[in-house]
């Protein structure tokens, strides 16, 4: 595939310079819920986060996809200066009755892929690499010793049953190398890797023993951990510890391991944190942020609960809003997390808040502080999580 530059489009952002963060970039892929009144393409395109100024940008549409389709489930990988788009699902929009005369928008699959691209982020050019040995998505992915590590995931658009093969890819080579398989079965699981191991952590998941036509043995609270020096994988039980897959786990550089959430519900008003030793997960102190009372708006009927303001984002105190975010994706960078937020607001035609909330697991008060906010056209979708390059 040829090489397809895009000049980069400011989005309206909000600046706000404090600490320099040493080069880093913070990668992220939208695409529309539905047509707005300026565009009739919902396909997928790549936005940028710049930690230091506090400024969005555009980057890219994702080439290679039909307009009108749009591409979800699959991973973004960061390796040097290049972010990879992995595997995924090709689908299209379609109009659905749910109840009595309501009506929705969603996602159909066409096909589960097996391409790979790459978007060097200093020249601004896509190529193609070498394709999975398997098509996946929904899968674990994660970055260990300069290789991407593949694992589990959905192979078809018509089985719903997860699979269990690995693979790691070799930038270097542009080569795909099948590892063994894991003794699970496992779709929407987290990867992460953390003490040189790839852990892939909870999913949907069961025995790859099982017999198809029963549920099988859900081992939806475990990990399985990959040793690249060993080539064998563990079973890891009651790693997660809850049978709804986690949203996403990062670590950060001294070796911690966080989450905030789940599958259902992408935040749930704090943070935890992994303890190795008794296998527990527990709320990081200072990371409790439900959604705050919208002050100075009058309590609504006589049980006195309060009535939110049509656009209730403020981000001059640091504080979540009042309205639970319709996309969460997590980015780890030194010590801080952070939380690239969206928002639905309310009116006659859906736009969308961009908000990035900031977490210092090392503070000891004033733990949150948020920044950038954008607001856009149309109910923009995150599709894959974002991922973190160091241009520095």
């Amino acid at each position: 595939m040829g090489s397809i530059p895009f000049p980069p489009q400011p989005l309206t952002p909000e600046p706000s310079p404090d600490i320099d963060r040493h080069g880093y970039r913070v990668y992220v892929s939208f695409c529309l819920r539905q047509p707005t009144l300026t565009t009739n393409n919902i396909s997928n395109w790549i936005e940028c986060y710049n930690p230091y100024s506090h400024m969005w940008s555009y980057v890219s549409p994702i080439p290679g996809i039909t307009e009108s389709y749009v591409l979800k489930g699959f991973a973004m990988a960061s390796l040097r200066d290049s972010i990879y788009i992995v595997g995924g699902r090709l689908c299209y929009k379609e109009m659905v009755h749910v109840s009595d005369g309501f009506a929705d928008l969603v996602d159909v699959k066409v096909e589960v892929l097996s391409t790979v691209l790459r978007y060097n982020v200093r020249t601004d050019r896509w190529s193609t690499c070498a394709p999975l040995h398997t098509p996946r998505s929904d899968f674990a992915c994660t970055v260990c010793n300069d290789k991407i590590y593949v694992a589990g995931g959905q192979s078809t658009s018509t089985n719903a049953r997860g699979i269990s093969s690995a693979e790691a890819y070799d930038p270097t080579l542009d080569e795909w190398t099948s590892l063994p398989s894991m003794s699970t079965l496992r779709y929407r699981c987290a990867g992460v890797s953390w003490n040189g191991k790839i852990h892939v952590v909870g999913g949907f998941a069961e025995r790859s023993d099982s017999d198809c036509s029963s549920p099988g043995l859900a081992e939806r609270s475990s990990a399985e951990v990959y040793d690249p020096e060993t080539g064998r994988w563990e079973l890891r039980a009651r790693m997660w510890q809850l049978d709804v897959p986690p949203h996403q786990i990062l670590a950060l550089d001294d070796g911690r391991l966080f989450s905030s959430g789940d599958c259902l519900k992408v935040w749930k008003g704090h943070i935890e944190a992994y303890d190795p030793e008794l296998s527990m997960w527990n709320i990081v102190p200072g990371s409790q942020q439900t959604t705050r009372s919208p002050a100075g708006h009058p309590p609504d009927g006589a049980d006195g609960a309060w009535s939110p303001p049509i656009h209730p984002l403020d981000v001059a105190d640091g504080t979540w809003p009042p309205i639970q975010p319709t996309y969460v994706t997590v980015a780890p960078i030194g010590s801080r997390l952070y939380f690239l937020v969206g928002y639905r607001t309310s009116g006659p035609s859906p736009r969308t808040v961009s908000m990035v909330h900031m977490f210092d697991t090392f503070a000891n008060a004033n733990y949150w502080r948020s920044f950038g906010q954008v607001e856009e056209d149309g109910e923009k979708e995150f599709c894959s999580h974002c991922c973190v390059i160091q241009l520095s």
